[in-house]
């Protein structure tokens, strides 16, 4: 008979996946034991195995939750009903602040899906096409002209060359916030170079007060 689950098993679920995708970003798949997400997690190995089989499998949750959550923003964008370019800035805004929020995931799922099982990694490359896809046809909407392959196809990927690295650069708390670059991505995407804006400074936080003495 099956173990039943707890009432706080996704949130410990999330938890475990979320020490494993900062893990598996800083230190690499290959080089990152269970014990290294036990030790993380705070947990027992016993209890992390009742989370997960192996770091196969560890591997294939983290990745398949990241595109799962990326194709639910796709479709929550879509029912929004736009209009064809409010709908493009909308996935390209929606994405950058995906990718500010789980950018350990987005590491993993950019370096470390060659290390996925064939099964699971058919599966998260299947996800991620869809999501190009998407993307594609959101970019024939605009130009319906553009929309025979591969040409819709191949703007998308050059779109997504734009922001699927930025998480090798951009900081949280650097000058620039993935909303000010999904604006600059915007612009680019739809004007080049002439019609990017120089984004308003960030607010400079508070000197600390001085010690009393």
């Amino acid at each position: 008979m099956a173990r039943p689950r707890s009432a706080d098993y996704d949130d410990h679920r999330g938890q475990i996946l979320a020490a494993a995708a900062r893990l598996f970003a800083t230190h690499g798949y290959a080089a990152t034991t269970m014990n290294d997400v036990a030790a993380a997690c705070g947990l027992s190995k016993a209890t992390l195995y009742h989370y997960v089989h192996d770091k196969h499998d560890l591997l294939a949750q983290v990745s398949r939750t990241h595109v799962q959550r990326l194709e639910a923003l796709v479709a929550e964008v879509l029912a929004r009903r736009l209009a064809p370019r409010e709908r493009l800035v909308a996935l390209i805004e929606g994405f950058m602040a995906a990718y500010a929020d789980a950018q350990h995931e987005h590491r993993v799922l950019t370096e470390d899906v060659k290390f996925l099982q064939p099964g699971p990694q058919h599966e998260v490359l299947e996800g991620q096409r869809r999501v190009v896809a998407a993307f594609a046809e959101a970019i024939a909407q605009v130009r319906p002209e553009l929309a025979a392959r591969p040409l819709a196809g191949a703007l998308a990927m050059l779109l997504f060359g734009m922001m699927n690295w930025t998480f090798t650069w951009l900081r949280a708390a650097g000058p620039l916030s993935h909303g000010a670059v999904a604006a600059m991505v915007s612009e680019l995407f739809f004007g080049g170079l002439p019609a990017v804006r120089r984004p308003a400074p960030l607010p400079t936080p508070p000197e600390p007060a001085p010690a009393q003495a």
